[in-house]
């Protein structure tokens, strides 16, 4: 347990947890979460570029000369209701980099002004159009955290419905998989949580939700049927409020035969990855994960005549 987790998690504790008691408005939440403090540390080479296309509205973490094969299609958490691209570079900007491959956060609309399935919609026309600019399927990996782990899940879903190609792989940090919160974490771990307890959960969730029921599969893709899905890696803290939303799609993507890699790391926060500037295990778990999409992308370096990164 490294020292600066344990200052984090304190903080976290006495900071930012008894928010979430509160009946914040999103006013309120949008302007806290923008004050993130955490910028991309850009590696040399590398550069933010703003999209401001229809479908590709975000950023892109790249290469100033582009030569990669190989794209990260990433969708950031903030409970479906707060955050961006920018707010998220700390984890991005070190993913796109130490996996060698270009990345593109995309910016969706937020609820309660857009909910469900405007997110889903979102995403599925970001992804639609990388491949419509010249990315195969099988050089994209979908990443997201927290909020935008469940959606690059359900993103997913709706691409096997539609029956358009899957991606290579999904990375899914702390992903919110269940809007109804009924994991049993969301009871077990409402002390442990250092930054959530279990009630916000449901309450928070309403935003997105509107009038569509919370074991809406494409909203809580926990209820979902796995089978076809790519290969999974999955992070999450094993004190998280959250940590049933991963143990229970990992259980139904092995029964459905889906090659899925779940990480339980130790005593840390929801969606740790965002303070690897500060913390260590946040700084190993992105590079585990960068691993992960390496080995995906492999094979598509490899077709290109590229050298692995």
């Amino acid at each position: 347990m490294s020292v600066q987790k344990q200052l984090l998690t304190w903080a976290l504790r006495h900071w930012v947890k008894p928010n979430s008691l509160r009946n914040q408005d999103i006013t309120a939440s949008r302007a806290l979460t923008a004050r993130v403090p955490f910028r991309a540390k850009l590696a040399p080479g590398w550069r933010i570029r703003a999209e401001h296309g229809t479908a590709l509205k975000g950023e892109w973490i790249e290469p100033a000369a582009p030569t990669h094969v190989g794209c990260i299609l990433y969708l950031h958490g903030g409970a479906y209701v707060a955050m961006s691209a920018r707010t998220h570079r700390s984890i991005t900007s070190r993913l796109a980099a130490w996996s060698n491959a270009r990345l593109f956060a995309l910016d969706y609309r937020l609820a309660p002004e857009h909910p469900f399935p405007a997110a889903l919609e979102d995403a599925l026309a970001a992804y639609r159009a990388l491949i419509a600019t010249g990315t195969l399927p099988s050089h994209i990996v979908i990443a997201g955290d927290s909020a935008g782990g469940g959606l690059a899940l359900a993103l997913l879903l709706a691409l096997r419905a539609a029956k358009d190609p899957p991606p290579a792989a999904a990375v899914l940090f702390s992903p919110w998989t269940d809007l109804a919160a009924t994991g049993k974490s969301i009871i077990d771990n409402d002390a442990a949580d250092p930054m959530f307890f279990g009630s916000w959960v449901a309450a928070v969730a309403r935003h997105y939700l509107a009038d569509t029921p919370a074991t809406n599969s494409l909203a809580s893709p926990v209820y979902a049927d796995l089978t076809g899905l790519p290969p999974l890696l999955i992070q999450v803290s094993d004190d998280e409020v959250l940590l049933d939303d991963s143990r229970r799609v990992v259980a139904n993507a092995r029964r459905a035969g889906v090659d899925v890699t779940l990480q339980v790391w130790r005593g840390l926060p929801h969606v740790w990855q965002m303070f690897a500037p500060i913390l260590p295990e946040g700084r190993a778990a992105l590079h585990s994960a960068a691993a992960f999409i390496q080995a995906r992308l492999t094979p598509a370096r490899a077709d290109a005549g590229l050298a692995p990164g």
